[in-house]
């Protein structure tokens, strides 16, 4: 027996096993504030971030003897510490509560990946407001309508615009060079006030009417096109009484179609979470100015063994943290407890309820929210087989071992900017938190067996060293000059056992014509067209290549915007405004001499030769 006399000295000691977690120890140290908790399991990897109203109570909920959810009973089992943070409000403990699950997005919480910004329509403020399409952050230099749930809303909604109010929609560029109407403005889409085909006082009527519309006062700017209407009949201007009786009938044909219109206009969300075959789907559907705009079907991650009341739940107290709310949200299944409202007034800043719904329309609205979250899910359980299907082709047709495939790709602009891509595949689909882009240094512009060697190595030199994830398939977009060039990055790591293959694009880049090409001289395979093992190569081809464009262009427009003279010793913010505005341009201040730099104010013959230098 280990520690007994008899035992033998000289056996290794056997690993420590760490003592058991005390509940009622932690229990008996917490306080009944609000504040935010941490379990931690024996690895010191946070299992799941919560907050809590009273931490005592709340924690203490974990630890009965008999739990209902079995998914929560098997994380308790992991616990080896419980971290805890009090805080002022119960407010306060949600958005770090949030905060935290963004920041270690633990195993046992509900997570929902919604980092885009949802778009609107926005009405510049110019003397002639501009009608357009808008992402991003809202300030008080425009009026902005929404959001909408999907762009296509946002550009329908727009076309209708255009149709019955007739704004501009050109960039201020644009309209301030204008010497004639454009198309839009032939086909009865603008009113052409760039070339003053109307003046401002009717625009901003105009302008008014479209954003009463946006409103959801319909009937209202019907009521006042009629007066309009009557008052050009009267004065015999029967052209322009009969194009605002067109505006009306256009009017009255958008509501005719709106079927889901609220009389009311008003803005409300609709959140519905629907579980069926093991997949739990949660759809927000908007409503704005009482016009329904469409839904976004949304799926959790860590979602196993949860009940659609907690993924609406977790939904809720995530999504509101980065989007606005609405005056109300309209949910089902209803979480218990009014948690819900408590925690979407909190993100809001004020009252907002969140109820289910009781009159006719809103009901239909969550129906109608139910129903598309059925359909998402039969869509994507339709996706993942298929997925499934490609990725086993693919298995036997390389004799792979696991799921994982990386690809590798370059772009760059006749030299200009190169950036590699290396985007990540496994399981169900492209694991984007994964992705990396390498900025190409130190190589022959151009040389792209270059730039693929160092992407490679750069990649898996930690995995040369036992830190990394080796992939189950590596794919090179190139064909044997690139392969050779990443085979022999892969031998100098001491990787040459992984697998790899070269994508070479068939004539004319024509999709289903790829070659694969084998490092080891076998004789390169084409696959027909339809192959699932080809279709899912493609997939993965065509996001390394579309990674790897837009980090390139995004670093290329950076590098243009830098004027080459923040680069000259001597050249501050001055000076640069003084020689741009002297000759015109950086292009007039490339061509210029030493002599014609020289006349410009503060700048010595010696800076004048090093800025020609410079710049030649």
């Amino acid at each position: 027996m280990a520690g007994s006399p008899d035992a033998d000295a000289g056996e290794p000691p056997g690993p420590a096993v760490a003592p058991p977690f005390d509940a009622r120890a932690l229990l008996a140290t917490l306080p009944e504030l609000p504040g935010v908790y941490r379990m931690i399991d024996a690895k010191d990897v946070v299992l799941y971030v919560g907050k809590a109203k009273s931490l005592k109570k709340r924690v203490a909920s974990y630890f009965r003897e008999h739990h209902p959810s079995p998914r929560i009973a098997l994380m308790v089992a992991q616990i080896a510490r419980v971290d805890t943070t009090v805080v002022g409000s119960e407010a306060e403990a949600l958005l770090l509560e949030n905060n935290l699950i963004k920041r270690l997005s633990p195993r046992y919480n509900i997570l929902f990946r919604d980092d885009k910004s949802y778009p609107y329509i926005v009405l510049t403020r110019d003397e002639f407001p501009r009608l357009a399409f808008y992402r991003g952050a809202t300030d008080r230099r425009a009026d902005y309508f929404g959001p909408y749930p999907s762009s296509v809303a946002v550009r329908e909604s727009v076309h209708l615009l255009q149709k019955m109010f007739r704004l501009r929609t050109c960039e201020n560029s644009v309209f301030a060079n204008r010497s004639r109407p454009c198309l839009l403005f032939q086909i009865r889409r603008c009113s052409g006030p760039c070339v003053g085909e109307v003046d401002a006082e009717a625009y901003a009527g105009d302008v008014q009417l479209a954003a009463m519309f946006l409103q959801g006062k319909q009937q209202e700017v019907i009521s006042r096109l009629n007066e309009s209407m009557q008052v050009a009949a009267a004065a015999l201007a029967f052209e322009e009484a009969g194009r605002i009786r067109d505006q009306i009938q256009s009017l009255r044909h958008v509501q005719e179609k709106q079927y889901v219109e609220s009389s009311r206009g008003e803005d409300v969300d609709i959140v519905v979470a629907v579980e069926e075959d093991g997949l739990i789907c949660v759809n927000l559907a908007m409503v704005r100015g009482g016009r329904h705009l469409g839904d976004r079907p949304f799926f959790p991650g860590n979602a196993a063994g949860c009940t659609p009341a907690e993924a609406l739940l977790a939904f809720l107290q995530q999504h509101y943290l980065a989007h606005p709310a609405p005056e109300r949200v309209f949910v089902s299944p209803l979480p218990a407890d009014d948690e819900a409202g408590v925690a979407v007034s909190a993100l809001a800043g004020r009252p907002t309820p969140v109820v289910e719904p009781r009159l006719s329309m809103p009901r239909h609205w969550v129906e109608m929210a139910g129903q598309n979250a059925r359909l998402a899910i039969s869509a994507r359980r339709a996706a993942l087989s298929m997925q499934g299907k490609r990725l086993q082709a693919l298995q036997e047709l390389f004799g792979l071992d696991g799921d994982r495939v990386e690809c590798f790709d370059i772009s760059h602009t006749m030299g200009e900017s190169p950036v590699a891509s290396c985007v990540v595949y496994q399981g169900e689909g492209m694991r984007r938190s994964e992705y990396r882009r390498f900025n190409i240094r130190d190589i022959t512009p151009g040389d792209d067996y270059a730039a693929i060697r160092q992407a490679v190595l750069r990649r898996y030199d930690k995995v040369a060293s036992g830190e990394g994830t080796a992939p189950a398939l590596i794919l090179i977009d190139g064909g044997k000059g690139q392969v050779a060039q990443a085979a022999s990055a892969l031998e100098e790591l001491g990787l040459s056992q992984l697998p790899m293959i070269g994508v070479a694009k068939g004539e004319a880049r024509k999709p289903g014509l790829e070659t694969l090409i084998f490092p080891d001289g076998r004789e390169p395979l084409q696959l027909p067209a339809d192959h699932p093992a080809l279709l899912l190569i493609q997939e993965v081809r065509d996001e390394a290549h579309r990674f790897a464009v837009s980090g390139h262009r995004a670093k290329r427009g950076k590098q243009r915007k830098t004027s080459r003279l923040e680069d000259i010793d001597g050249i501050g913010p001055k000076r640069r405004k003084a020689l741009i505005a002297h000759f015109g341009g950086l292009q007039g201040l490339a061509d210029a001499g030493v002599e014609q730099l020289c006349s410009v104010s503060g700048i010595s013959r010696e800076l004048a030769e090093r800025i020609h230098a410079a710049l030649r």
